[in-house]
């Protein structure tokens, strides 16, 4: 099992947030939404950021996020 000093040490090399609390929020949040765990909205809510700011912060980081699976992407194309 991974050290509290491995996780800070993973945290603190996201550039993006401030403190490590911000930066661990984040991470967690981000596994989180793509584990479908939580809702984007929900995600968002955690961050206390608005959803569209939040759906851009995951543009900008180059983080694909969507609720379709691989299947429904392809079928979605396929129409």
């Amino acid at each position: 099992m991974a050290s509290k000093e491995t996780f800070q040490e993973i945290a603190s090399n996201v550039q993006l947030f401030q403190n490590i609390e911000q930066k661990e929020r984040f991470l967690f949040v981000i596994g989180a939404l793509f584990s479908r765990a939580i809702s984007l909205k929900k995600a968002a809510e955690i961050m206390e950021l608005d959803v569209e700011v939040f759906s851009q912060l995951l543009e900008l980081m180059s983080i694909e996020f969507s609720y379709l699976t691989n299947e429904d992407v392809a079928l979605k194309k396929s129409w």
